[in-house]
């Protein structure tokens, strides 16, 4: 626009008004008259100068994350924490879950054989007196328990117990190599007894050379005089090798035992044997075998040549 006497008053002109416009707005306060007209301009022009903002002033940008900073930090601090907490009562949810499935298994068990026990749990592995496979468990004289006692799991038998204290035992495991306890073969009946042999399957040596035994037979505790320290009818663990007869009186055999002895947990004191000796009843029940599904061949006959008008076939 050209300097020019009319410019000068259309300037004047506009400054007035404009004067005048921001005189009308405040003395208006919240009832201005031009506030629809200020939002309508704010919604149109609100975005773009956000914009402009960001890409013209980055030190504005960086002094305003400085200052929010703290806040984001505390936070970021306030859910670190929360999911810490979480965590830990996930995995205490998790834990309280394992050990319900593993009393209610040993309950079950106990209940097969009628055993009366004492509950326990797990609170140390080793123990002073050198046994190279034992457990410390927390249950000791204050509840009842004795020496020689029988120790089981809901999977079966775990040990006896070899040092009582106040309130703590000591639970000598089936696996240690200065472990022996009688068995009794499911299907036959055959007698045997079975040593540890630390990580490596129990060793089993039957009375009967002749027995006949097969992979996959199972175990349980043909128990003690006036049961100690094995109650009867205790699952031991499964044939998986047999040695060759070589007409010796007894034979060899080897068993797996049904208890992972690394992943002791809760466990049960038989502190009351069963009045009767349970026999097979604590054993799981074997699954049924499937039943194999026939098969049915169909053979297609190959048609004959067509017949003619009179009936008779082409040669």
């Amino acid at each position: 626009m050209r300097d020019t006497r009319e410019s000068r008053l259309l300037l004047v002109l506009l400054i007035a008004i404009a004067f005048a416009l921001i005189t009308v707005d405040i003395r208006g306060g919240e009832d201005s008259p031009v506030d629809g007209a200020r939002r309508a301009a704010a919604t149109v022009f609100g975005p773009v100068e956000n914009g402009v903002s960001s890409a013209v002033d980055p030190i504005g940008n960086a002094i305003a994350a400085v200052k929010d900073s703290g806040g984001r930090h505390s936070r970021i601090g306030e859910l670190e924490r929360e999911n810490a907490a979480l965590k830990v009562r996930l995995g205490s949810d998790d834990r309280n879950r394992s050990k319900i499935r593993q009393l209610d298994s040993m309950l079950k068990t106990a209940g097969a054989g009628q055993y009366g026990i004492k509950g326990a749990q797990v609170i140390a592995i080793g123990a002073a007196q050198g046994f190279s496979w034992t457990v410390t468990i927390d249950a000791g004289a204050s509840d009842g328990l004795k020496r020689d006692m029988t120790v089981l799991n809901g999977d079966g038998l775990v040990g006896r117990v070899t040092t009582v204290g106040p309130n703590t035992a000591t639970v000598l495991l089936a696996n240690d190599p200065d472990f022996t306890v009688g068995t009794r073969m499911e299907r036959t009946d055959e007698l045997g007894f079975a040593s540890g042999q630390g990580d490596q399957p129990l060793r089993v040596q039957l009375l009967n050379g002749k027995a006949k035994v097969k992979k996959g037979d199972r175990l349980v505790t043909f128990g003690s005089q006036a049961d100690k320290p094995f109650v009867p009818g205790v699952p031991v663990g499964q044939v998986v090798r047999v040695d060759p007869s070589g007409g010796d009186l007894t034979r060899t055999i080897y068993v797996k035992p049904y208890v992972g002895f690394t992943k002791l947990d809760v466990v049960g004191v038989v502190v009351q044997a069963p009045r009767t000796d349970p026999r097979d009843e604590v054993l799981p029940t074997k699954p049924a075998k499937p039943k194999p599904t026939p098969t049915v061949t169909v053979t297609a006959t190959p048609s004959g040549p067509p017949a003619d008008a009179n009936g008779s076939y082409e040669q």
